[in-house]
This record gives structure tokens, C-alpha cells and sequence, in this order.
């Protein structure tokens, strides 16, 4: 399962790529047909596909660093590095969000607005097509890999689509004698990169401090009492290491039973966690009932 777990490391970092060139090549164009155009909204999406390559080459490196294996220091491995990574990518676009935020407002509240170039809105057109498309594939190819690091990618290469065409709608708007609709979209982008690092910076905190889903447990206790011998749960615990779950269970059994006994029990506990549940690594102590 270890070298399962390490391949699909490697396959993330495929999706993770793509969503690199394609930010790079985006953000570029619209910074570029942003201040050509004039159009703040579109310079304010720019913006916020380059703090996107910054965070996606953050949990870039998390991949990489997470493969390497279990050394003196980290007997556990260096699983919680891609966490971090996303952890300090959300810092990053916290300060360029509040950036955004900063000369969309002056902007807006400026004396004249001058309506940006309509060509701006067909960048904003063709950027979010692009971003969905790498979306569809790095969605399905998480799924296919079990990562959630790669799904956080996904999630925000959707949410980079929706702000585009957001972009749009202000572009657009503001063709109608209504100039300021494009800075003040400005606005709304900066409140969106804040979002999505706070929402970001939360999920990663939450992994760090060994948060786990209550629904996952409650299924995983549930699977363990359907098991035969075991004659209640005690307690269960369950922990992040970057995409993978480890489960801590104490099992009540029959105390008439032998030592082997309650070994070949745990050892169907542990099984089952693992093949229905895909449990990374499973700690089971038995207890006599």
C-alpha cells in the first residue's frame, strides 16, 4: 500500500503541473490585455492566477517532500508536508488579495472611470474555458488518486473560472455606461482570493492540529462493531498524515478468549478498515468485556 501511496504522489504532481503552465500562461495574458485594455477587473484576476502559481508550486514541493521516506527525525514519514505547504501558500494570497482589494477600492472611488476595451472580456471568456477544463482533470484525477491536496487544487482551478467569468460580467457591464461595474468587480476578486486562502489556511490548520471528520469515525466505528467478535468500541481516534488516515481503536472482546484469539480478531479489524475504508495504517488494542 506504501508504494501505491507514493505513485499516486507522482500522479499528483502531473495535475499539479498543468495547473502551473496553465496559471503562467494565463496570468500573463491577462496582465497583459488587463493594462492594455485598461480593465482593472481583468489586471485583478492576473493577479490572482500568479498568487495561484505560488501556491500551486508550494503544494508542489509538499508533494515532493512527502514522498521522501521515514528517516531518524520523522519516523512517521514527511506526510504533513504537503499541509504546510498549503498552509504557507495561504499566506501568500492573503497578502496579494488584500493588495487587489487595496487598488480596486481607490479605484473604485476615484473621480472619472473610463470603460475598459471589450477585448478584455474575451480574455476573461477564454481564460475561464481553459481553467475549467483543468479543473474537469484535475478533479477526476484526484478522485482517482485519493488526494486531497490535488481536490483543494481543483477546487480553487473552478473557483479561478468562476472569478473570470465574474471578470466578465464587469467588463461587460461596464460597455453600459456603467464604468465603475469593472473596478468594483476588482473588489469582489480581492474578497475572492482572500476566501479561498482563508479557506485554504483553515482545512490545512484543521489537518495540522489532527482534525478529523466525526462522520468518517462514526462510519469506521460502525464497520467495526458489524464485525464478528467484537463485542463493542471503547474508544477511536483518527488522524491526518497529509492524504493519509491513521486510526487509533480500542476493541472490546470476549474475555474468555485466548490470546490468538483476539489477535485474529484485531487483525480482521485492521483489514476491514483498510480495504473498506481505505485506512492508511490502523492501531488496535483489545480489551476484555
Amino acid at each position: 500500500m506504501e508504494e501505491q501511496k507514493y505513485n499516486d504522489l507522482k500522479l499528483g504532481e502531473r495535475g499539479v503541473m498543468i495547473s502551473i503552465i496553465a496559471y503562467i500562461c494565463l496570468s500573463s495574458l491577462k496582465l497583459i490585455v488587463g493594462y492594455s485594455a485598461n480593465s482593472e477587473a481583468l489586471k485583478a484576476d492576473g493577479l490572482n492566477n500568479a498568487t495561484d502559481i505560488i501556491a500551486s508550486v508550494a503544494v508542489l514541493i509538499g508533494l515532493k517532500v512527502s514522498q521522501k521516506p521515514a528517516d531518524k527525525d520523522h519516523p512517521y514519514g514527511h506526510w504533513k508536508a504537503e499541509t504546510v505547504a498549503s498552509m504557507v501558500a495561504s499566506f501568500i494570497m492573503i497578502v496579494v488579495g488584500i493588495q487587489v482589494l487595496y487598488g480596486a477600492i481607490l479605484s473604485v472611488f476615484a473621480n472619472e472611470h473610463e470603460a475598459p476595451d471589450l477585448i478584455s472580456a474575451w480574455t476573461g471568456i477564454f481564460c475561464a474555458i481553459v481553467m475549467f477544463l483543468v479543473y474537469r482533470y484535475n478533479k477526476n484525477l484526484s478522485r482517482k488518486i485519493n488526494s486531497q491536496g490535488l481536490m483543494a487544487a481543483a477546487k480553487d482551478n473552478l473557483s479561478d473560472a468562476l472569478v473570470s467569468i465574474g471578470t466578465v460580467i464587469g467588463i461587460i457591464g461596464s460597455q453600459f455606461a456603467l464604468p465603475w461595474l469593472d473596478p468594483l468587480t476588482a473588489v469582489i476578486v480581492g474578497l475572492l482570493i482572500c476566501k479561498t486562502a482563508l479557506d485554504i489556511f483553515r482545512d490545512a490548520s484543521h489537518h495540522l492540529t489532527d482534525g478529523y471528520d466525526t462522520d468518517k469515525i462514526q462510519s469506521y466505528k460502525d464497520t467495526v462493531l458489524s464485525q464478528y467478535g467484537v463485542k463493542g468500541v471503547k474508544d477511536i481516534k483518527a488522524r491526518n498524515y497529509g492524504n493519509n488516515s491513521v486510526v487509533d481503536i480500542v476493541i472490546l472482546v470476549n474475555s474468555n478468549l485466548g490470546i490468538r484469539d483476539a489477535h485474529d480478531i484485531s487483525t480482521k479489524v485492521e483489514e476491514v478498515l483498510k480495504t473498506k475504508h481505505g485506512v492508511y495504517d490502523v492501531h488496535v488494542h483489545v480489551e476484555p468485556n
